[in-house]
């Protein structure tokens, strides 16, 4: 079997030859029902097999396009491999898509087949089923809650899985026969189509080649040097990029393990267990870390916090110069070693990377003392910079060359140039065949030669490394001409634990306002410690000593702004703290937690007004989706607060002056 496919062109026959290459080794580990489950190599080839010939007897065809839809379990992973297996495309799908999204992708990737995680799922897929023409059979992997269900065309994973293996024991030519339509696939032919988040839009369908994914990962494992003794814990949403690179198309190539969790509560304890190798999360992740070990130490007695920040203060002096291997004087090592001893290590394994020898951040930029907070702890984490157009990779920092402003230099493969306007643009191995039954957008994307617009701003410094100031269609100019770029000013925002998101404005106004989303969690614990009641995230959000700290903070990122000359102008004046947590199911966000400015803009226009025109308050009202899918109102009269800003010199504050 590993003879047959040598030189793999295809994820399947990445899994042949592992099962042969890595036979015993661990491919897949689940906890479930709190022991944790494990399948070698070999039997996960057979997994995928099994349920592979199990698809073939309710009528996969090749060609078949199949959605994916739940949590990160291993059935699901498998179907990936098993859909492939046969020719044909599988389409993940986000699990926490309402379903009026979900119906949209089904049926414009003309889906005949999902395979969904539950009930929940089940349930969703029936309420569109008039929506979904070509839909014709879905499988499940839990089957609690569904045995009073019309099975005629609802099938349990686990019978399917039977109905596979007993194909094999009666006719065991099977297996040659299986293996015949893994040998007809060709590294050119489609291997997945995800859909992007549909930050501007309707989401699109990028079509991603099994040349794309094995390539790209092949460079990734040898820029990393990963191979087989690595771990992953797979807890990303199974239709982002990310997950299905990090996860699927890393893990075939290099042959290491892929750890799912038991529940999306669970990650963090569970992380804790496996302690991975490798590990990727967005910003949002990191931050939301932080938070919480910064609330856990406000509770610490008084010797242990002063512990804490003393060693924190020596870690901020050193520790990233110990990890890029920079030379560090004696004492200074010995006592970080001592820090490492009492409160490096004990943090390190506390949030379950004790054994982090790679981590990666992206999607979009990390506040730099955030980033320099877990590398002076001594985690190797990095940036990359990625898009599901490019099968992720389009950059990443090198070991020793690591900065927080950057996003590292040009991944292996890759070419980048920055257009004339400033837009980067990349060309590699990654670049996507286009956007399914979409040629306009393809055509507006990527160029005949196989440039790829990135709709990115950035430019590369002095020593080659490339800096993303915000997307191109984002970064504007203060009436007074002065850069205008949000996403900075919302990341130096999004810096203090208490602040979980802020959408800035400005592009031809007189100067920069702000809305803000206070974080429950930090804000709550702060509230607790300091007797102050509240009902709710509204009441809370309005409180006046509140509204004192978020002040505090918008001055604090003020003065930061003010030490850039680029930025200085586009110092926060005004701001108010919305009443509502930004969500994705009320259309504020993406599935991928991203800003939609668009909206935002036309939903809130009466807030944006008032930050420009002088009101000291306004009163809102706002439709909001509760969990089960009920709508609602919320009604609050919203404070609007000046900032302290802070006079510099600079570019953008000449500009400002004349």
């Amino acid at each position: 079997m590993a003879q047959a496919f040598a030189s793999p062109d295809t994820l399947v026959k990445y899994l042949l030859l592992n099962a042969d290459r890595f036979s015993g080794r661990p491919a897949m580990r689940h906890k479930d029902f709190g022991i944790w489950q494990s399948w070698t190599w070999r039997q996960q080839m057979e997994e995928v097999r099994a349920f592979a010939l199990g698809l073939q007897s309710i009528g996969f065809e090749r060609g078949d396009r199949v959605a994916v839809i739940g949590s990160n379990r291993p059935r699901l992973y498998w179907t990936f491999a098993a859909v492939q297996s046969l020719g044909g495309v599988p389409v993940p799908v986000y699990a926490d898509s309402v379903a009026e999204e979900m119906a949209y992708v089904l049926e414009h990737a003309e889906v005949k087949f999902a395979v969904v995680e539950d009930q929940e799922q089940v349930d969703k897929l029936l309420s569109i089923a008039d929506q979904t023409t070509s839909l014709s059979e879905v499988i499940y992997d839990e089957p609690r809650g569904l045995r009073d269900y019309d099975h005629t065309h609802l099938h349990d994973f686990s019978a399917l899985r039977e109905v596979g293996l007993k194909r094999l024991a009666d006719h065991p030519d099977t297996a040659n026969a299986w293996l015949g339509e893994i040998a007809r696939g060709k590294g050119s032919d489609l291997g997945v189509m995800l859909y992007t988040s549909g930050t501007t839009g309707r989401p699109k369908g990028v079509m991603l080649s099994h040349d794309n994914l094995v390539r790209s990962a092949l460079n990734a494992n040898t820029f990393d040097r990963l191979d087989e003794h690595e771990t992953i814990i797979a807890y990303l949403p199974l239709a982002w990029v990310g997950d299905h690179v990090f996860s699927v198309a890393q893990s075939y190539t290099a042959g290491f393990c892929v750890a799912c969790p038991e529940s999306a509560e669970t990650v963090n304890e569970d992380r804790r267990e496996i302690a991975p190798t490798y590990f990727f999360a967005p910003p949002r992740v990191f931050e939301t870390l932080l938070t919480t070990i910064m609330v856990r130490m406000e509770d610490a007695g008084r010797a242990k916090k002063a512990m804490f920040d003393h060693f924190l203060t020596h870690a901020r002096k050193v520790g990233e110069k110990i990890l890029n291997g920079e030379a560090v004087g004696v004492w200074d090592r010995v006592k970080y070693g001592i820090g490492e001893l009492l409160i490096y290590g004990p943090l390190k394994d506390r949030i379950g990377m004790s054994r982090l020898r790679v981590g990666y951040t992206a999607g979009e930029a990390i506040g730099p003392e955030l980033f320099s907070f877990y590398r002076s702890i001594g985690l190797n984490l990095k940036q990359l910079y990625g898009q599901t157009e490019a099968t992720v990779y389009i950059t990443a920092q090198p070991d020793g060359n690591i900065r927080p402003d950057t996003v590292g230099l040009p991944s292996p493969g890759v070419e980048i140039k920055i257009a004339e306007n400033g837009e980067v643009m990349y060309r590699s191995p990654g670049v996507f065949m286009g956007y399914y039954k979409n040629e306009e957008a393809t055509r507006e994307t990527k160029t005949p030669d196989g440039w790829v617009h990135t709709g990115d701003a950035g430019f590369f410094d002095s020593d080659g490394q490339l800096r993303i100031i915000d997307r191109a269609k984002d970064v504007g100019k203060l009436s007074n001409g002065a850069l205008f770029a949000p996403k900075y000013i919302e990341n130096a925002l999004k810096f203090f634990p208490d602040i979980k998101e802020a959408v800035a404005f400005g592009h031809g106004r007189d100067f920069c306002a702000a809305f803000i989303n206070i974080d429950l969690q930090a804000v709550g614990s702060w509230a607790e410690r300091n007797n102050i009641a509240y009902a709710s995230y509204q009441e809370l959000a309005g409180h006046p000593r509140v509204c004192e700290i978020i002040s505090r903070h918008v001055a604090e990122t003020n003065r930061r702004l003010a030490a850039e000359p680029m930025m200085a102008a586009s110092q926060i004046r005004r701001f108010l703290i919305l009443h509502k947590e930004l969500d994705a199911d009320d259309g504020e966000l993406t599935r991928t937690q991203k800003v939609r400015r668009s909206f935002i803009a036309e939903r809130y226009g009466a807030l944006i007004e008032a930050l420009y025109d002088g009101s000291p308050e306004i009163f809102a009202e706002t439709q909001v989706t509760y969990e089960d899918g009920r709508k609602g109102i919320i009604s609050a009269n919203i404070r609007i607060i000046d900032a302290d800003t802070v006079a510099a010199d600079g570019p953008g504050m000449a500009e400002a002056a004349e």
